[in-house]
């Protein structure tokens, strides 16, 4: 069964958009992490696709791309021990106020 991943985004008539994306500061951050991350052998590129495809469907549809990448940093930084679920939630309550 093809998983939300695995279709190559929604039908439409509307042409690509073939535009280069200005990177935002915070999609700047995720990206230079997930180098650093790759660079202390915390990060594998097929650990980083397993853990983007156990994303839900209805996560993987709301995130854009560096959002995906943010989500799967997380799985994996916890699955190795190197931060809590508790921990990130703590730190998330703090940023919001």
């Amino acid at each position: 069964m093809p998983q939300v991943h695995d279709r190559g985004g929604w039908p439409t008539d509307e042409p690509i958009d073939r535009e280069e994306h200005v990177l935002s500061d915070w999609e700047l951050r995720v990206d230079a992490m997930h180098n650093v991350l790759s660079y202390k052998g915390l990060r594998r590129t097929d650990e980083m696709r397993r853990a983007i495809e156990s994303l839900s469907p209805e996560t993987y549809e709301a995130c854009s791309y560096y959002e995906r990448w943010t989500a799967a940093l997380e799985i994996l930084l916890i699955e190795k021990g190197v931060v809590s679920k508790e921990e990130l939630d703590l730190k998330h309550a703090e940023l919001q106020g």
